[in-house]
């Protein structure tokens, strides 16, 4: 009997098993077949071809059990990854191998596909095999070489290597230890000691020494390896700061050799410094460069600094022509604490008047950059001086050191005073000759005659504007709504004569004079308000018959109003608008909120003399028509 049981319990399960679907019976990724687990091979499921599982630019990869995507050569996942499941919804996008630093060998230009790229060689180049596109490592970049050697190379031949391409540099040329680059000439006789340093500041003889012998080396072709030493420039600003402090700088012509020196030495030590930005200050120098290295020349704008000095130059005027770019292009600016005080009085370059005196009031700088071609910039450079001391009452002229002047004097030639103030002068100059730029500064007073005309002047307007106003207010039988804005007018002018006579120099005090401004600034807008009323009243006596006269209120509001709006309103815009470094008046920048008005006021009373006098032509052409044309104008 309990065998009869256990096979009816069996039959039971069997017939349970059998009934179950397939999905239940083998684990996911696997399907029933002949009774065992196979697994499922889903990347032969049927997709759209465009699509697929894994979507574009992706393949499906079977495993046991389950799946994933790959993708394809060239593409991968806004995650940076290769591989991915089809849940995650990534898709697979292009790689731009161009942004690879140095995937096409110089000489090409990368052009980015999708899921590949091309190394074009640039014009003038071809690669080994013929043709001018290529695609590593398919085709090896050393196949990369000039057409025309001359071109390419500058004064030097162009050969194929194992290694690449590079350019065999004649004597007197260097590309700086990258054979791949242009090469260019190098003058190693400015580092010549004609100073007798030796004895003098040993440590400065030294580094010549060891410049003029690596310069040596550079130019007879043999490997830069120890010009990477970091202290080398820092010994170079040490240096600098020895023959500034010994006083060795005493004659012109020694200041020239030093500006020439230190150009060429920054010009040598530049290309072996590390791509970046590099800032040293010390005792009497202080230096900011930026060194740029790549295959292809910079583009934008710099802008670098140091404590008095500001520059801003194109990225383009550092390096130069691009079919001469050398493979790296540097920039840099150095100011001297004391060099000021060794060249002060050199001004035979400026040409100066018998009364005309000079004193630098800034700091020298020396711009440095990789160009050799800097005579005349398609782009001038703009340097923003500190002034020394406050400028008060004085022009100030930018300049710059011109060795080819005799032993060298300061010359203003190609340079010019875009905007300057009391505190800062901003220069523009459109050449980098001998890349040293300052600031020069004369007086320049009013002569005595000009200042006797004015005062005698203005000093007969007041007394003939106070005899104006006592007669208009005193004198009852003639005080008219016409006399009353006579009276107001020549108020105006007496306030605005007399506060110009007293305060129009009074610069000591900035907020005193930026109110003195501000009064002759509206005292001078209420006068030409004030005639701009005598215009509309004639206009209403002749034009009306009736009521002619203005209400007493709105004249004042016109008169004194309207200026005091322009005022309250100019002063809110531009506050440090009122006053200059010279005189108590409106900046040069701020002028139109006088000049607007005042041209305004103008073209009203122009409209209305206009209308008055052709309603008057009309008046006496009606009384008698016997008049011709010009007894009319009359």
């Amino acid at each position: 009997m309990v065998g009869w049981i256990k096979l009816l319990l069996l039959a039971l399960y069997l017939s349970a098993m059998l009934a179950l679907p397939d999905s239940q019976k083998c684990s996911k990724g696997f399907n029933l077949k002949k009774g065992k687990c196979i697994d499922q091979d889903e990347c032969e499921e049927n997709y759209p071809e465009d699509m697929g599982l894994c979507g574009k630019n992706a393949y499906c990869v079977n495993t046991i059990g389950n799946f994933y995507c790959m993708c394809e050569k060239g593409f991968q996942t806004s995650e940076g990854s290769t591989n991915f499941t089809a849940e995650s919804s990534l898709t697979c996008k292009d790689v731009n191998e161009c942004l690879e630093e140095n995937i096409c060998w110089p000489n090409a230009t990368c052009t980015n596909t999708a899921g590949s790229y091309d190394c074009v060689s640039n014009a003038g180049f071809a690669i080994k095999s013929g043709g001018n596109n290529f695609t590593l490592p398919q085709e090896p970049r050393a196949a990369v070489c000039s057409i025309d050697e001359t071109n390419h190379c500058g004064n030097g031949t162009c050969h194929i290597g194992t290694s690449g391409p590079y350019c065999a540099c004649q004597d007197g040329f260097t590309n700086y230890g990258n054979k791949a680059t242009r090469c260019t000439a190098l003058d190693c006789d400015a580092f010549k000691d004609t100073w007798d340093l030796k004895e003098n500041v040993a440590i400065a003889h030294n580094l010549l020494t060891q410049l003029k012998r690596k310069c040596e080396d550079l130019t007879k072709g043999e490997d830069p390896e120890d010009f990477d030493d970091p202290d080398l420039l820092w010994r170079l600003l040490l240096v600098i700061d020895q023959l500034l402090l010994t006083g060795a700088l005493n004659e012109n012509r020694k200041v020239s050799k030093f500006l020439d020196l230190v150009e060429s030495a920054l010009n040598l030590i530049g290309p072996f410094i590390d791509a970046g930005r590099i800032r040293r200050s010390y005792a009497h120098t202080e230096l900011d460069l930026l060194n740029h290295k790549g295959a292809m020349p910079p583009q934008g704008v710099a802008i670098l600094s140091t404590k008095p000095v500001t520059l801003n130059i194109t990225l383009e005027t550092v390096s130069g022509d691009p079919s001469l770019y050398p493979g790296f292009a540097s920039v840099s600016l150095l100011s001297y604490a004391n060099l000021e005080t060794f060249t002060d009085g050199f001004f035979s370059g400026i040409n100066p008047q018998a009364n005309e005196s000079f004193v630098i009031n800034s700091k020298v700088v020396t711009v440095s950059v990789t160009n050799t071609n800097t005579s005349h910039l398609e782009e001038p450079v703009i340097l923003t001086f500190s002034h020394l001391t406050r400028g008060n009452g004085r022009l100030h002229l930018c300049v710059f050191w011109n060795a080819s002047n005799g032993n060298g004097s300061w010359s203003a030639d190609g340079c010019t005073a875009v905007e300057s103030n009391s505190e800062f002068t901003v220069c523009s100059c459109n050449h980098l000759s001998t890349f040293a730029v300052l600031m020069a500064l004369y007086d320049v007073e009013a002569t005595f005659e000009l200042q006797v005309a004015t005062w005698v002047g203005l000093s007969l307007s007041l007394i003939c504007l106070l005899i104006c106003i006592l007669t208009f207010s005193l004198i009852r039988s003639i005080q008219s709504p016409r006399t009353t804005i006579h009276l107001h007018l020549c108020i105006s002018l007496f306030v605005a004569a007399l506060i110009f006579l007293v305060g129009i120099s009074r610069t000591e005090n900035q907020n005193a004079c930026a109110v003195i401004a501000g009064l002759l600034h509206y005292f001078f807008l209420a006068a030409f308000c004030w005639m701009c009323l005598e215009g509309v009243q004639l206009f209403r006596m002749v034009i009306l018959v009736f009521n002619t006269n203005f209400r007493t209120l709105y004249m004042m509001t016109g008169g004194y109003g309207v200026p005091a709006a322009i005022v309250a309103i100019s002063a809110l815009i531009n506050p440090k608008g009122y006053g200059t470094q010279r005189y108590c008046w409106l900046n040069v920048d701020f002028i139109w909120s006088f000049l607007g008005p005042v041209c305004v006021i103008i073209a009203i009373n122009i409209f209305f003399f206009l209308i008055t006098a052709w309603k008057l032509a009309q008046k006496f052409s009606s009384l008698n028509p016997d008049l011709n044309t010009l007894q009319k104008i009359k």
